[in-house]
């Protein structure tokens, strides 16, 4: 046990000294989708929690790879029902930064994502997986600010706006949008960085 804690300790010391930041953060995400007037869909929210790696600031500009896991989805209502349904992914986020100061930094970027998960949870059909009714990638743009008040603390917002489908074609379920329908999530989080 003293072995893995002084290895720990180690590396962490690294980290700081091969000037790389790392951070955790978590927080909510308010998700809708797009173009899904039939199903009457409503926001949804979720959580969000992750982490990033990135060169220390030294400049105005910088750069930021991100791993999140990501709650989204959306409430519907249709004629025979109501409910909500819950699409997990994970987000690669790789983000250009613009510190303004020590205190606020601005970032854009693209982002990939992987669908893990897709239930339903409703009062007119039977609750269930619904995984190979959704595309499994996303891709999109991401854009948002942070501040830092003080040490590491850090408080953010972003927007990611999907370019990808959420659905895919076929036969599926009356409160799965059509094809064109996209995911659309605000984010709000706190974390720490070293």
């Amino acid at each position: 046990m003293k072995r893995s804690i002084f290895f720990f300790a180690l590396f962490i010391s690294g980290i700081i000294n091969a000037q790389i930041s790392i951070g955790v953060k978590g927080g909510l995400n308010f998700a809708n989708i797009t173009n899904a007037s039939a199903i009457k869909a409503g926001n949804h929210t979720g959580y969000m929690i992750g982490g990033y790696i990135s060169p220390k600031p030294k400049k105005t500009l910088g750069f930021r790879s991100e791993i999140i896991l990501s709650r989204q989805g959306y409430d519907y209502k249709t004629n025979t029902n109501t409910g909500n349904v819950n699409l997990d992914y994970l987000l690669l986020p790789q983000l250009i930064t613009l510190n303004f100061t020590k205190k606020f930094q601005l970032h854009v970027g693209g982002q990939a994502a992987f669908l893990l998960n897709a239930k339903v949870d409703s009062t007119g059909s039977s609750s269930g997986s619904l995984f190979d009714y959704f595309n499994r990638f996303d891709y999109g743009l991401a854009a948002g600010a942070e501040i830092y008040p003080f040490m590491g603390l850090f408080i953010g917002g972003r927007i990611n706006v999907s370019l990808n489908d959420v659905s895919v074609g076929g036969t599926r379920p009356n409160f799965i949008p059509g094809i064109d329908a996209k995911n659309n999530v605000v984010q709000f989080y706190v974390g720490w960085r070293l």
